[in-house]
């Protein structure tokens, strides 16, 4: 019988001191690879489990293929608890404010004096500098850094549509975390690593300031901008749907020219060597996809699916459809993907009494192939009665 691949990182445990976004976004990504990630969680559970709106799917998206402890951090049974999971540890994950671990007693030195070689990583709102102590959030680092100035037109700053800083700092600090495995192998040596909030807007800013620097000129808002290319943009078509076309290579353009019955665009002197400087305006003026010329394909602008079947197919040039999460012209390539987001008991892996994720009842962990995710959320051990009794399986 052939064996199964175990994941890159099986036979690794992570401790996670974490809440919202970041934090978890680093134990999704590790537990994912295969890590056994053990979530620490107050008595009452994360408080992400119960935010509701726009945070109602914060803690299944990024939680899954965990286990989950839930203990009180300030008793000396829930210190006990923790403090020999630690000294099993390899990896310790945190995302809590600015020098509250310390003050618990789970600092990167204290937790050092229990495991010589510990990888601890730090998710901070600003790496060391002057802002060190401030709280920041994704929305605020999006307002410092330039995101939200880039995203919405002039005078209007707006957040991105989705936790992209968070996120973003969580995969930082997976990165960091990672490399220094790698590192702790060769040196036997472990290491403090940090992934800061601010710092990788900064990185997501860094095209627009060095498009600045190269170009003299202030930076435009994304809606309001100039683009490198003329025609990159959103169009309606005539049911009322909405559809994005980069023609952004001349095989590309000579493919749109050809699939629109328009020789005479292709052929034009004035557009043969300018038409990224002049196409934009005779594409959304004279010829657009809401009123054809006469001599257009009327078939070929129909309808959003017939427009991509003409030029998306095969990659040609890109058309996808413009519309809400999970829809739009990336639905077909997220169903088709392999690997679901998970499984497990319900969309808030609601606290009770025994279970971990994974939906075994007795809390182990089945090796698992790279297509079979675990649990969409863990549960929690509420008592710590429960854990203690446990805790041989933690030190196996």
């Amino acid at each position: 019988m052939k064996q199964e691949q175990k994941l890159p990182l099986a036979g690794i445990r992570v401790v996670e001191f974490v809440h919202m976004v970041m934090g978890p976004t680093c134990g999704l990504v590790l537990a994912d690879l295969g890590a056994e990630v053990i979530k620490i969680e107050p008595p009452d559970g994360d408080h992400t489990r119960h935010l509701t709106a726009s945070g109602a799917g914060f803690f299944p998206t990024y939680n899954r293929n965990k286990k989950s402890l839930a203990v009180d951090l300030k008793s000396a049974a829930g210190r006990e608890i923790v403090l020999k999971l630690l000294a099993t540890a390899d990896v310790v994950s945190e995302n809590f404010r600015p020098g509250a671990m310390d003050k618990l007693g789970f600092g990167y030195a204290a937790v050092k004096k229990l495991k010589a070689d510990i990888i601890y990583c730090s998710h901070k709102g600003f790496l060391p500098g002057p802002y060190e102590h401030r709280t920041a959030l994704d929305e605020v680092v999006q307002m410092m850094g330039g995101l939200a100035y880039m995203t919405g037109g002039k005078g209007r700053p707006i957040r991105a549509g989705a936790s992209v800083n968070d996120i973003m700092g969580g995969m930082f600090g997976a990165i960091a975390i990672l490399s220094a495995i790698i590192q702790r192998k060769a040196t036997g040596e472990g290491q403090y690593v940090q992934s800061g909030l601010f710092e990788n807007n900064v990185f997501l800013m860094a095209q627009h300031m060095l498009e600045g620097f190269m170009t003299g000129k202030p930076v435009v808002p994304m809606p309001d901008r100039v683009r490198a290319w003329a025609v990159y943009d959103t169009f309606n078509t005539r049911d009322g749907q909405q559809v994005f076309v980069g023609v952004v290579t001349d095989t590309q353009w000579k493919v749109f020219c050809d699939e629109f019955n328009r020789p005479d665009l292709l052929t034009d002197p004035a557009l043969l060597c300018t038409y990224l400087a002049g196409f934009a305006t005779l594409f959304k003026g004279r010829w657009s996809i809401v009123t054809p010329p006469q001599d257009a394909n009327p078939a070929a602008v129909e309808r959003v699916a017939e427009l991509w079947r003409r030029l998306g197919a095969a990659d040609r040039v890109p058309v996808p459809g413009a519309g809400a999460p999970g829809g739009g012209g990336g639905f077909p390539a997220l169903r088709h993907q392999r690997r679901p987001l998970g499984r497990g008991r319900g969309a808030h892996g609601a606290l009770r009494r025994g279970g971990q994720c994974g939906g075994r009842g007795d809390g182990g962990r089945d090796d698992q192939r790279p297509d079979t995710p675990q649990a969409l959320c863990p549960e929690s051990e509420p008592t710590a009665e429960r854990v203690l009794d446990r805790m041989k399986r933690f030190g196996d």
